[in-house]
């Protein structure tokens, strides 16, 4: 991680992600009645727990309207979670107020055009290793990882790791 990036990174309070491309690998399963699955990495379950030991907060924010996503926010619990959102930068003020930060201090994970705006609104940005082109070009930072591998994990490590730097230097 280069210098600038662990600052940024440092002061870091908050990682919004996308759910489908991001925390899955973006593909559904269909059962013969219909039932619609997806794979979750458990990589992010304990990234969730990390952050949230290191008081930052992680929030979903998805287009999509899923029970699956439900069932997995239910389980490793997120500080907030937002579903069926068209227009995710909308929501960075209602965020920003609540948890009396501005955008600078968040970090948004996305993989995809509808994540274009709000990316570019944020602090840090990141998308895994298969996000479209177009997000790959104004992404701070573009994970090893593809989508439903870990991502979140990834950049949770980048944040929490440059966090402890920031600590390193401070008491030098």
């Amino acid at each position: 991680m280069n210098k600038k990036t662990s600052v940024i990174c440092s002061r870091i309070k908050i990682i919004v992600t996308d759910v489908d491309g991001v925390l899955t690998d973006g593909g559904i399963f269909y059962s013969k009645t219909g039932e619609i699955m997806k794979k979750f990495h458990t990589r992010d379950g304990m990234a969730i727990e990390l952050l949230r030991n290191n008081n930052i907060k992680t929030i979903f924010m998805s287009r999509e309207n899923s029970q699956i996503v439900k069932q997995r926010a239910k389980k490793i619990k997120p500080a907030l979670t937002f579903f069926g959102i068209l227009n995710k930068e909308k929501l960075l003020g209602k965020i920003c107020k609540k948890f009396q930060i501005t955008n600078n201090e968040i970090a948004y994970v996305g993989d995809d055009i509808n994540d274009l705006k709000i990316m570019e609104l944020v602090g840090f940005s990141a998308t895994p290793n298969d996000g479209i082109e177009d997000v790959k070009k104004i992404a701070h930072y573009v994970c090893k990882r593809k989508g439903g591998e870990g991502v979140l994990r990834e950049v949770a490590d980048l944040i929490l790791n440059s966090k402890k730097l920031k600590d390193k230097n401070d008491k030098a």
